[in-house]
């Protein structure tokens, strides 16, 4: 049976394990009914042109995890940004571990999305918010018919919170393929901060594939960092969609760290209600082997007076692949608008290859926006001038690599993020560099 087939049928026995009466249950049934449709994306549609799921979707994902599994901290430790005190909401194999989390009510909801879309008391929050941005292409209406674990994050308004969210989800390895779709419900109201940290892990060379979906809302001067840190094993993929609706004076930003994994696809959409809004999308990819990893952005600027700013870097050895197709949209009412787009890239094989594709759309005319990008190889000036000072080669690469990306690590706002980070780049690198961008 096809995994197409394998999940709609599967979609009965999921309806039967929960409350038909859910106030999402008609939104459920009418994204199996799209995704049964649409079936998953092929190399035929303009925005998977460059990625083909054919080699992931060949695997006998189980759907529903057979049994619930535990670990221990210890084990996994290393996976968390542990220097730092954070909530934490920890997913195994997509069951919430109480054991590894720490939620909270205390002002602030930090906590899981089967409690949200399953008691009355936020059922207000779940009717305003859920899949009201989150589009209806195939992939994302599938996580959407099967939405019921992940993280629910609910700041009211003021609210400055104290300490970091990390979201992790992991994988054991108990079952030969699985596949999980976590949902996110991020809503930040007016005037709040939050920073949220997103990981998956797998702990098996066993398949994985992760069909991931997000909703942020950050409402009228709130303030999102997010940051994605992606460096899974070559056997697990991740399918990773991520939509944010902000309103006037607010302030959001996504980096994304994708250094792992077998197949890696970030759809990341921002769109501009409001006026006098900034945007950030800020990413750093180094892969080798055949890995795959492929960065489609949106920034839609609706309202006038604001801004956007990407800045993609890649490093692509071996016979990796990146795609990067980013699309900037700005509407006749968007006057002056201040967009800028950037993605370079450098191939240290001759093997790697990079397909790159930024757009401006633009029916304004008063506005300020750029967009460009660089493929190319290592400056062989800068490295003799390196060894002509007794670096060694090696060495020498490294350091001009890490002044590649180094300006898209100096806008991260969390030290200790900064830090793990360089650390995963000098290990990508092969090297030890004794220093912190």
């Amino acid at each position: 049976m096809e995994l197409k087939d394998k999940l709609v049928s599967s979609f009965m026995a999921f309806e039967d394990r929960i409350d038909i009466d859910s106030p999402v249950h008609d939104i459920r049934s009418e994204a199996i009914k799209a995704f049964e449709t649409k079936g998953f994306p092929s190399k035929k549609d303009e925005a998977w042109k460059y990625t083909s799921l054919n080699s992931i979707l060949k695997h006998d994902y189980s759907v529903f995890p057979k049994q619930e599994n535990a670990l221990d901290y210890q084990d996994v430790k290393k996976y968390f940004i542990h220097d730092i005190d954070t909530y934490k909401i920890v997913f195994i194999d997509g069951k919430y571990s109480s054991y590894l989390s720490q939620t909270t009510h205390e002002g602030i909801d930090v906590c899981l999305m089967s409690s949200a879309l399953n008691k009355p008391k936020y059922r207000l929050i779940i009717e305003n918010y859920f899949n009201k941005i989150a589009t209806k292409d195939s992939v994302t209406s599938l996580n959407t018919a099967f939405s019921q674990e992940g993280a629910y994050i609910h700041i009211p308004k003021n609210k400055l919170v104290a300490k970091p969210i990390q979201i992790i989800h992991f994988a054991t390895g108990n079952e030969s393929a699985l596949m999980l779709q976590p949902r996110n419900l991020i809503v930040v109201d007016e005037n709040s901060h939050v920073q949220i940290i997103e990981r998956h892990q797998s702990l098996t060379n066993n398949p994985v594939l992760t069909n991931s979906v997000t909703e942020i809302h950050a409402n009228k001067r709130a303030i999102v960092d997010y940051y994605k840190i992606q460096n899974d094993n070559e056997n697990a993929s991740l399918i990773d969609s991520t939509f944010i609706n902000q309103k006037r004076e607010s302030h959001a930003s996504v980096h994304t760290f994708s250094f792992g994994g077998k197949l890696t696809r970030n759809n990341l959409n921002f769109y501009q209600n409001g006026e006098r809004i900034d945007s950030t999308l800020k990413g750093v990819t180094i892969i080798g082997n055949k890995q795959h990893v492929d960065h489609n952005t949106l920034v839609h600027h609706i309202e006038p007076n604001c801004e956007s700013h990407q800045d993609y870097k890649g490093i692509f050895g071996d016979s990796s692949t990146g795609v990067f197709n980013g699309k900037v949209l700005v509407n006749k009412e968007a006057q002056k608008t201040n967009a800028f787009q950037a993605n370079n890239n450098i191939l240290v094989s001759d093997k790697a290859s990079i397909n790159t594709k930024p757009q401006l759309e633009i029916f304004a005319d008063d506005v300020k926006c750029s967009h460009g990008c660089t493929i190319g190889q290592l400056d062989e000036s800068a490295m003799f001038y390196m060894r002509s000072r007794g670096i060694p080669e090696k060495e020498a690469k490294a350091l001009l690599m890490f002044a590649f990306s180094n300006n898209v690590l100096s806008s991260v706002k969390i030290p200790e993020i900064k830090q793990r980070i360089t650390k995963i780049i000098a290990h990508k690198l092969g090297v030890n560099i004794g220093f912190d961008l």
